[in-house]
């Protein structure tokens, strides 16, 4: 009877042993395993036996992983303090890198988003914080990537989402917007009146060379006012019939 239980025991262990040794990943998954503390491989995807033990494995997660920078307050290289909040889509490309080289990625990864956020958009003024959001989602972008290298992790993309002003900056923009374009309605006004008054001396030229346009000029005139039925009648009187009575001198 002590040998039947000592023998169940035993079976018992051993099943425990062997369900233990089993590792099954999923098609995104990887595992590092570790022999005697030391780096040994990187398995998976599907069924892996592991020694208990002996063998240590850490399950690393392949998939795309969205982190959601949170709000920085940043000033910017004119002096103007805003709040910004970005996205940063990252995967792991090198299993192995990513357990052996730093502690916690998904951590680390935030932190390193945090501080460069706030050091790429200080080198920029507000306008082009603004204005060029998408060279500076790649800048931003470039320069994690380059850090996080060494941690086998991939930064495909940031993605600024939101740069907060505060309302006296706001209605400094909105009275620096209206002035831009009261300046821009002056210069299309007086572009208007150079080209109008070009078209003027054009006109006159025509009209010196040939002194007979003018009459039909006057006619034109004639039919506009008689066609709304006006009763007024105007007499068109060349300057030339007057000029002579206009230089004569008194005798």
């Amino acid at each position: 009877m002590i040998f039947g239980f000592g023998g169940m025991l035993i079976v018992a262990l051993l099943l425990v042993l062997l369900f233990s040794s089993v590792w099954i990943f999923r098609e995104y998954e990887r595992g590092v395993v570790f022999f005697l503390g030391r780096f040994q491989k990187v398995a998976g995807p599907g069924l892996v036996l592991i020694i208990p033990a002996i063998q240590q494995v850490v399950r690393v997660d392949l998939r795309t992983v969205v982190l959601e920078v949170p709000t920085q307050d940043v000033i910017s290289r004119d002096n103007v303090s805003v709040k910004v909040s970005a996205v940063v889509y990252f995967r792991i490309v090198d299993a192995k890198n990513a357990v052996v080289e730093v502690a916690q990625y998904l951590n680390a990864t935030s932190q390193l988003a945090q501080t460069t956020l706030r050091s790429v958009l200080g080198k920029h003024q507000l306008d082009e914080m603004l204005a060029e959001r998408e060279k500076l989602n790649a800048d931003v972008q470039q320069a994690l990537d380059v850090q996080t290298t060494s941690w086998g992790i991939k930064v495909s993309n940031v993605e600024i989402k939101q740069i907060d002003l505060s309302e006296s900056m706001v209605r400094a923009i909105a009275r620096q917007a209206e002035a831009e374009r009261e300046r821009r309605a002056k210069v299309i006004h007086a572009e208007g009146e150079l080209q109008a008054s070009e078209k003027l001396a054009q006109a006159a030229a025509v009209l010196a060379r040939e002194p007979q346009a003018i009459q039909l000029r006057y006619l034109e005139t004639l039919t506009v006012i008689g066609a709304d039925k006006n009763t007024t009648v105007i007499f068109p009187l060349p300057m030339d019939l007057i000029s002579a009575f206009l230089n004569r001198k008194p005798g």
